[in-house]
């Protein structure tokens, strides 16, 4: 067998035969992961066949990796880079000679120690089209591992094809929508790619620095359809804020509608956002919003401003009435420790949640989250940061920090512990929440007793069957 990317031409071993290129996904919060089904669809329009696996719900498979002579890993988070770091050593001992590419936005950040990892080569931002050039490069032999360096994000306004879904596990291995006592089926669709917003903790502004692209509508259409045809029932919208383009956003809702009135969806969007597009709220709720995540992530005014969050605790309030009163349900994801929080942030935080019937909005693992600093975090320019900076570690895939109260250190791995038990063995969220508000109530030293009282029976949130978000 010849050596890929030698540049030797090889008879019986096309890169276009079936499963020469193979993507892999590693992680993506429980859907049917668009992360490998658009750069198929591209791969399939350039005249390539190639193969999909989930690692999130299938084994890796040495057939199908020991045929493949280009393996695309997927990495859009922390999570998916860990458990694609763990397969980019297993498939290099099934098949040394592949090219082993990693893409996404944790790709891109980790992109040097990555290259000390066996990975020939690091596509981020709008990278189909590069990737694309990468295997059309292989196929003619111009393709030399040595000098292939790690290229900057791609913010090429690319001409999307529908994604590809055929060769992925179908959507009842996925989350589903979990609303007034049924599950119904759920997939995940884009309608835009990107951020406008420069959070600064978040991994989006390092690749896409504050640009964002969207997805024509009738292609959402089209893959909406192609869900719905398999089963789904509900529609993720994962775009990373569905109101970056509000415009966009509600023309897209509406055709969802018009085709699919029965089907309901969720989507992402900032606090600011939701304040800022009041007006729309009511009729994403009619057109079949059902719930919106949005990344509230601290109700210290004092960290929102050094994340640069855009909002502050009273902005909070005010959108979760606004979202409440358009017949909406608002899902807070949380950051709860970083180097500023305190104790008493917190335990507010936990008070807030109880006192806001939240407890089944907000799934338990986002209480014992502990912030991410990925190389190339633009938190790093914050001077806040550097007191508490420890080093980066490569291996950890990001900067450790140290909180100047042990208390919070121990909380934070306590809690974490604490959540992790309970969502592995399926416990009543408000079970996991006493726990935690125990374990907080302790590390403060602070009479016993409950938060304030939550309404009961306290109401059931519509939620995704899989919890977990970083």
């Amino acid at each position: 067998m010849r050596r890929a990317g030698s540049g030797e031409p090889g008879a019986g071993d096309s890169l276009r035969a079936p499963g020469a290129v193979l993507l892999i996904s590693c992680y993506e919060l429980g859907h049917q992961p668009l992360g490998t089904a658009w750069p198929a669809a591209f791969l399939e329009r350039a005249g390539f066949a190639p193969d999909q696996l989930d690692l999130a719900v299938e084994p890796l498979d040495p057939e199908r990796v020991g045929r493949a002579r280009l393996v695309a890993l997927s990495v859009p988070m922390h999570t998916a880079l860990r458990l694609g770091l763990d397969a980019a050593r297993r498939i290099r001992a099934i098949n040394p000679d592949c090219v082993l590419v990693c893409f996404g936005l944790y790709a891109h950040l980790n992109r040097a120690y990555l290259r000390t990892q066996g990975i020939d080569a690091v596509l981020a931002g709008e990278s189909e089209a590069a990737l694309v050039a990468l295997a059309e490069r292989l196929e003619a032999g111009t393709w030399q591992r040595d000098t292939e360096a790690p290229a900057g994000p791609m913010m090429e306004r690319l001409t999307f094809p529908a994604p590809s879904r055929a060769s992925l596990p179908t959507l009842g291995r996925y989350a589903a929508l979990e609303r007034n006592g049924r599950r119904v089926p759920a997939a995940a669709v884009e309608a835009s790619r990107g951020c406008l917003s420069l959070c600064r903790h978040c991994p989006i502004p390092p690749v896409y620095g504050g640009r964002f692209f969207v997805v024509p509508v009738e292609v959402v259409l089209a893959d909406v359809r192609q869900v719905v045809g398999a089963g789904a029932r509900h529609i993720t919208f994962a775009d990373a804020d569905f109101l970056n383009g509000p415009g966009h956003a509600l023309r897209v809702a509406r055709a969802l509608h018009t085709e699919f009135p029965d089907v309901t969806f969720d989507f992402t969007a900032k606090i600011e956002h939701l304040l800022r597009d009041r007006a729309l709220l009511p009729e994403l709720a009619a057109l079949g919003g059902v719930f919106v995540v949005s990344a509230v992530e601290s109700l210290s005014d004092r960290v929102l401003a050094i994340l640069d969050k855009g909002h502050d605790r009273a902005d909070v309030e005010t959108a979760l009435g606004l979202v409440t009163a358009a017949g909406i349900a608002l899902r807070p994801t949380f950051v709860p420790f970083t180097p500023w929080t305190t104790l008493t942030d917190y335990r507010e935080l936990l008070e807030f949640v109880a006192a806001r019937d939240l407890l089944d909005a907000v799934d338990p693992v986002q209480y014992g989250l502990r912030l991410l600093i990925p190389p190339g975090s633009l938190l790093l320019e914050r001077p806040e940061l550097a007191p508490h900076l420890r080093g980066l570690d490569d291996v950890a895939l990001g900067w450790r920090w140290e909180h100047p109260d042990p208390r919070m250190q121990a909380l934070q791995r306590d809690v974490g512990a604490a959540t992790r038990a309970g969502a592995a063995a399926g416990t009543d969220p408000l079970e996991t929440f006493d726990r935690v508000w125990e374990l907080a109530r302790a590390a403060a030293q602070a009479p016993r007793g409950r938060p304030t009282t939550w309404t009961v029976p306290r109401p059931r949130h519509p939620r995704l069957t899989e919890p977990w978000f970083c």
